[in-house]
């Protein structure tokens, strides 16, 4: 009997053998193309059993400000040409040879939106736009002016004197700087460092003051005994002295051939040098010492300043103020006149009060006052720009360039280790020159030329070394 089982059975010769799939591979096979279909309807028919994320976010066309920068919305979009039109608009406006009309639709929409919008200008987006958001700037933004944090001369100056109430320091128009050491006068000629003695006024006298007339030629002394000498500075030889004051000069101006002299006796008197008589008129009002003296530019206004902390405006003919201002709670010496704008005065107050104030004249209003943190010792107006110096005392002893009228600091210039006293403005309006107790004469290039009231480069950066002035 046969065992149909054995595994030596032979097979009928018509049959061919069959293969059954091991339990692992009965899942039923589905094609490439299957797949892919039913990835395609899957958002047609989603299972309510499962949820599909996407892990990007594809913005909505249908929302999108394409007009805005021409761009076409169907069809192929010529990008090379659409950032040219672009780059044009944003360097030249709309205005081109090859006009866009891009001003007519809203700009307050991005070119694709998500979830917020935004109210940027879209030229505030272009790298030449201005700073005020007017639009596209027609010609290149000008770098700010730098002013040079060190003087480029220094002059030693023995025995210039520590007293804020005089005025020890001038510069002529031709380019000559009168300055008092003790008893004498000297002049430096600014072009080719030349000194000269202009005068000694020996032990019993002191210089108090120096002024020099308009044109430069004849320089004013006053003394500590109340007189008046009036210098040919060429040729190095007195030709007046004046008497009126009983005690120190300690402040001058000149108007044309009027010059005005204050004293320690609180008055001010007028003086014509072509008249044989020592004053024409005195004007009195001060309760104290006065020590600063300023004629305006079209020389109509005196103003005058006192240890009274009173400033004071008077006219050609006056012999009492016409304008007064008792703001200031220390004493004004410190004046200066706009030479931009009529009637706009400036004026600084001492130790108590460290303001600089703003006046005009013409309308008798208080404009506007700044307290500066110190004494303010000296204030001088740029001829060339609407821009302003003033020279400190206790405690910083610094030198500020301001700009007028916000009052913006240009600069802060220190140096001097005494309260900077002294100040004056080279002829060319581009230089001052400041002095202190600590000797010295520091020459800062702090105002721009008036041909070029912008530069790029740093002004006065040169250092010439430490001379003498005798």
């Amino acid at each position: 009997m046969e065992d149909p089982t054995a595994s030596n059975a032979t097979p009928p010769a018509n049959s061919s053998p069959q293969l059954s799939p091991p339990p692992s591979m009965n899942t039923p096979i589905i094609s490439l193309e299957s797949r892919i279909n039913r990835l395609i309807n899957a958002n047609q028919s989603p299972s309510p059993s499962r949820s599909i994320y996407s892990d990007r976010f594809i913005p909505s066309r249908s929302g999108s400000n394409y007009a805005l920068f021409d761009l076409a919305k169907d069809g192929k979009e010529d990008g090379a040409g659409s950032y040219a039109t672009l780059l044009r608009a944003a360097m030249f406006g709309p205005e081109t040879p090859e006009k866009r009309d891009i001003t007519g639709f809203s700009t307050s929409r991005n070119i694709f939106r998500f979830k917020t919008e935004t109210n940027r200008r879209l030229d505030s987006f272009s790298p030449f736009v201005s700073d005020d958001g007017s639009g596209v700037s027609q010609s290149p933004i000008k770098a700010l002016r730098k002013v040079s944090r060190s003087p480029y001369k220094v002059l030693d100056a023995p025995a210039l004197q520590d007293d804020f109430y005089l005025n020890l320091v001038d510069w002529s128009a031709q380019n000559v700087l009168a300055v008092s050491l003790g008893n004498c006068v000297y002049l430096w000629n600014a072009s080719s460092s030349k000194v000269t003695t202009l005068c000694d006024l020996g032990a019993d006298d002191s210089v108090c003051s120096v002024g020099w007339n308009f044109r430069g030629t004849h320089l004013a002394v006053g003394t500590s005994t109340g007189k008046i000498q009036i210098w040919d500075a060429s040729r190095c030889k007195r030709t007046r002295t004046m008497e009126g004051h009983r005690l120190r000069v300690g402040a001058l101006a000149w108007s044309s051939s009027v010059l005005s002299s204050g004293s320690r006796d609180k008055s001010i008197l007028q003086r014509d040098i072509r008249c044989e008589e020592d004053h024409v008129s005195k004007l009195t009002g001060h309760k104290s010492e006065v020590c600063g003296l300023k004629w305006s530019y079209d020389n109509r206004e005196l103003a005058s300043g006192g240890n009274d902390n009173r400033l004071f405006v008077w006219n050609q003919h006056s012999t009492q103020p016409v304008l007064k201002y008792s703001e200031h709670t220390a004493a004004v010496k410190a004046i200066a006149w706009s030479p931009h704008v009529h009637g706009l005065l400036a004026s600084g107050g001492g130790t108590a009060d460290r303001c600089i104030r703003f006046w005009n004249t013409t309308t008798n209003t208080h404009l506007s006052s700044i307290d500066t943190g110190s004494q303010v010792c000296n204030l001088a107006w740029s001829k060339n720009v609407n821009e302003l110096v003033s020279t400190h005392g206790y405690s910083q002893n610094q030198i500020i360039v301001w700009k007028y009228p916000t009052m913006s600091k240009v600069a802060t210039l220190t140096g001097h280790t005494y309260r900077v006293l002294y100040l004056a403005v080279s002829p060319d309006g581009q230089t001052i020159v400041t002095g202190a107790g600590d000797e010295t004469l520091r020459f800062w290039n702090v105002f721009p030329s008036p041909k070029s009231q912008n530069t790029d480069s740093e002004i006065g950066s040169t250092f010439f070394g430490r001379t003498t002035i005798r």
